[in-house]
């Protein structure tokens, strides 16, 4: 089993903590993680790859052990987090790359792979939406009403989400068998949730999230011009994300590869062999470029 390293590279004056296992001159994955998780949310999956490829996963700014600053003194959007991405990147010396991309990872590896097409050599979506459908009313209701309302009201409701209760559930909800997700998990993504000032940066982000759907249209011609290989790996019991979201990317790329397994959002916490077999397979008849 190849080591794992836990490194931090400084991006605009901010740094960054990256996860990073494998050859050096293997095929590259880049793995984003989504909300509110870290890199940490890997850390089963990157053993389970780095054998055959090289992996690096970033924590965005603001998340896991990665620079914090306050939202007063950061413009948290999904374009400033993928600048800093791209930037990292940059300075690791990577040119081609393919993409594990969940949740909130997804909205900045798509602009990751429309600022630079010809860098990106395959995705693989779990649970992470490129296409309006898959949006589940019930949970995005509360984000969209303080997007077009910042109230006390609209605001009291959506910080539910930063709650120990609201964050177990992301976990546990849609696992057919929830005693298979260590409850470390959820307390730790609890215990960054908690820091003083995360929950301003949490709300920045909520309200810029309006930016990812007018985006899915150059993302669907990207996908549909480039015919890049995908595969959607997706919890089928995710509450957040339906698996209608995965049947979309058959649209615009009729070769993707479409799984619907047994679990939830964070489909990896009880389902991560299997996920990683479907990589690995995927992966390896597209074969990333290093």
């Amino acid at each position: 089993m190849a080591a794992v390293h836990h490194r931090y590279g400084t991006v605009r004056g901010r740094r960054l903590f990256y996860r990073e296992a494998g050859p050096a001159d293997a095929p590259l994955i880049v793995l984003l993680h989504g909300f509110p998780a870290s890199s940490f949310m890997f850390r089963d999956l990157i053993p389970l790859l780095s054998d055959r490829y090289r992996v690096i996963a970033p924590d965005h700014l603001g998340f896991g052990l990665s620079d914090m600053p306050r939202a007063e003194e950061f413009d948290y959007t999904f374009d400033a987090l993928t600048d800093l991405t791209e930037g990292l990147l940059d300075e690791l010396g990577v040119v081609r790359y393919a993409i594990y991309v969940q949740d909130y990872g997804a909205p900045i590896g798509w602009r990751l792979a429309l600022r630079r097409p010809q860098a990106i050599t395959a995705i693989v979506s779990q649970n992470g939406n490129g296409y309006d459908a898959g949006f589940v009313e019930s949970f995005w209701k509360t984000i969209w009403d303080y997007q077009r309302e910042q109230t006390p009201e609209t605001e009291t409701a959506i910080r539910q989400a930063f709650t120990l209760d609201v964050t177990r559930w992301q976990y546990v909800i849609g696992v057919p068998d929830e005693t298979l997700v260590s409850p470390d998990t959820w307390h730790h993504d609890f215990a960054l949730l908690s820091r003083p000032g995360n929950d301003e940066i949490q709300l920045k982000l909520f309200l810029d999230y309006a930016t990812n759907p007018p985006l899915y249209p150059r993302l669907h011609e990207y996908f549909r011009t480039g015919q890049v290989p995908l595969l959607a790996v997706w919890g089928r019991g995710d509450p957040i994300f339906g698996p209608d979201g995965a049947r979309a990317f058959a649209e615009d790329l009729p070769d993707a590869e479409i799984h619907l397994l047994d679990g939830g959002h964070f489909l990896l916490e009880s389902a991560v062999e299997e996920v990683a077999a479907l990589i690995r397979d995927f992966l390896a008849n597209v074969r990333p470029g290093a």
